[in-house]
């Protein structure tokens, strides 16, 4: 049968919206809130050669950009003669999923009768995979937590009993673990019933036609933005915190005919602590940044991300080999998009923001009773964000994860996660860099155990000593600034003991500013001032305004 193209828009669009679905059943299900709050998950469906057709657009890049190779990986384990309708396979391997153990990847295979068709995928981030926990300060990854090679999970419609036994005698929190097991099994589930459905509804046999037309028509799409780009190279560079020492990323990339090259050579070396990257997640989030700037609205599949072509010297901190420590390989990860930008800057003026926060402002809180106290065990872990960079005609976004993209959890979901109170969380006045187009805002924060509770805090943040730079004359944005509330000074990163009554203040960083200061609208200013974005003083400061003009801008409100 051959289908009109017509046909294939409308299945096309069908399959978008049943990898959505799919999404949005593990949010419903899942038990930890790094998925149900934040959406830290990614869903995706594959044509029988395992490759990726659609992706949810509830999701992280990281994830799903990296889950777009993981299913490859899965078939040769597995072995395609020996699947079964009603098999689920699942991983944590950091190389072979999407960068550390914490993210668990579930694949189901679909069948058309005695015919595999395609396969269901989806990842989330689970709280616990056992070993020093969620965290930097492990040496090696067999360190970091349970490992699980790819393996049925469900042998046709059986749950291997055995693996959950194993699960369970090595993590922390094992119901929320194996909760979010079968959420992302029943996820895979639904996306699966919707494709059969679908395919009974056009009459297909297999998904071949329709892999086609979408791989086909994506690809070529994606070539022909890359065709209309003007030629060149250029280098990029940025300098971040690290663990102990700094890190530098370098990546040089070039504009071809019909591919863009991006090679990070000159990237710092493995670092001791587990702030590495694998391959599979540098490429995922330098093809997020690329196809942001040059295919944006071109829908996420094998053929548009193949023209983004990733490479990077073994043994850099952005190609980490095993065993090297990986489990906040999100805190370099995140900081690839603006490196990619500082390259792409100098060949497409005028396209790319000023840098952001770039790393999640993550911590976990690893909860005990105080010595003679009575209380729970919990492992509490939350997303926050930092401001993003200034755009080329607007101002950054406050409180905003970018490029991750992930929601910033609501306290009440963090406080019913375990005992411990969110005592401030708030806008960060002058955190944005400012310019023509002002940063977005960071946030400030203060957190501790509860009554009765002490802890241990794994801090997982960045821009500490090197916060974003502005673009194009713009100004940086503020750092981050992390301290007990007594004045005990604290670490941008690694666990640190929190004893009964103590709070950690923690300001997160803001986004740089876009274009001179000079250059930004009386109005804007005017309304920055009024909303409490930016101080009198800085107001001052920044755009050279007397006191009598900060006072006539705040009392415009009033009138």
């Amino acid at each position: 049968m051959t289908l009109s193209t017509v046909a294939c828009q409308v299945m096309w669009n069908r399959l978008i919206s049943i990898v959505e679905e799919q999404a949005q059943a593990l949010v419903r299900t899942a038990f930890s809130t790094s998925v149900r709050e934040a959406g830290d998950l990614s869903a995706g469906v594959y044509d029988a050669a395992g490759r990726m057709l659609a992706q949810a657009v509830t999701g992280t890049p990281g994830h799903v950009n990296a889950m777009a190779d993981a299913v490859a990986h899965f078939i040769i384990a597995i072995g395609r003669d020996t699947m079964r309708g009603g098999d689920v396979y699942i991983t944590n391997n950091p190389w072979q999923g999407t960068g550390h153990l914490h993210d668990i990847t579930v694949v189901t295979p679909v069948f058309r009768g005695a015919h595999l068709v395609g396969f269901f995928a989806c990842t989330a981030h689970v709280v616990d995979v056992g070993g020093r926990g969620f965290g930097a300060d492990a040496a090696s990854v067999f360190e970091e937590g349970l490992h699980l090679p790819i393996m049925r999970f469900a042998d046709a419609g059986t749950v291997d009993q055995t693996l959950l036994h194993l699960i369970r005698g090595n993590v922390r929190e094992p119901d929320q673990v194996i909760g979010d097991i079968f959420a992302l099994a029943a996820c895979n589930e639904i996306g699966l019933r919707r494709l059969v459905q679908m395919m009974d509804e056009f009459a297909l046999a297999d998904l071949e036609e329709i892999a086609g037309f979408i791989l086909e028509n994506a690809g070529r799409a994606t070539v022909d933005r890359i065709a209309a780009l003007p030629r060149g190279v250029a280098d990029g560079a940025m300098r971040i915190d690290g663990f102990d020492t700094p890190v530098d990323l370098r990546v040089r990339v070039e504009i071809t005919p019909d591919a863009v090259l991006c090679d990070f050579a000159g990237t710092s070396g493995v670092d001791p602590k587990g702030i590495n990257v694998p391959m599979v997640y540098t490429k995922a989030y330098a093809c997020y940044a690329l196809k942001c700037a040059i295919a944006p609205d071109i829908p996420n599949n094998a053929a548009s991300l193949a023209p983004f072509r990733i490479t990077a010297p073994e043994n850099s901190i952005v190609n980490a080999p095993h065993p090297a420590p990986v489990a906040l390989r999100h805190i370099i990860g995140h900081m690839i998009p603006d490196a990619v930008f500082d390259a792409l800057d100098r060949l497409l003026p005028g396209v790319v923001p000023a840098e952001g926060a770039g790393t999640l402002c993550n911590f976990q809180l690893s909860l005990r009773p105080a010595e003679g106290r009575a209380g729970r065990r919990a492992e509490v872990l939350t997303f926050n964000s930092g401001g993003a960079g200034a755009r080329p005609a607007h101002d950054g976004l406050n409180a905003t994860a970018f490029p991750s993209g992930v929601m910033t959890m609501p306290v009440e979901a963090t406080e019913h996660a375990g005992p411990v109170i969110v005592w401030r969380k708030e806008l960060r006045p002058d955190s944005g860099g400012a310019g023509q187009y002002r940063g977005g805002l960071g946030q400030i924060m203060e957190v501790g155990p509860a009554a009765g509770q002490v802890a241990d805090f794994s801090a997982m943040f960045d821009r500490v000593h090197h916060p974003a730079r502005g673009r194009r004359g713009g100004a940086d944005g503020a750092p981050t600034v992390i301290a007990r509330a007594d004045g005990t000074a604290m670490r941008g990163k690694g666990k640190q003991p929190l004893p009964e009554g103590a709070r950690v203040r923690m300001a997160f960083p803001g986004g740089a500013g876009y274009g001179r200061a000079a250059d930004r609208a009386a109005d804007l200013i005017a309304r920055d001032l009024r909303r409490g974005y930016v101080t009198a003083e800085a107001v001052a400061r920044d755009y050279g305004w007397d006191a009598a003009r900060i006072e006539r801008a705040l009392k415009q409100e009033d009138e």
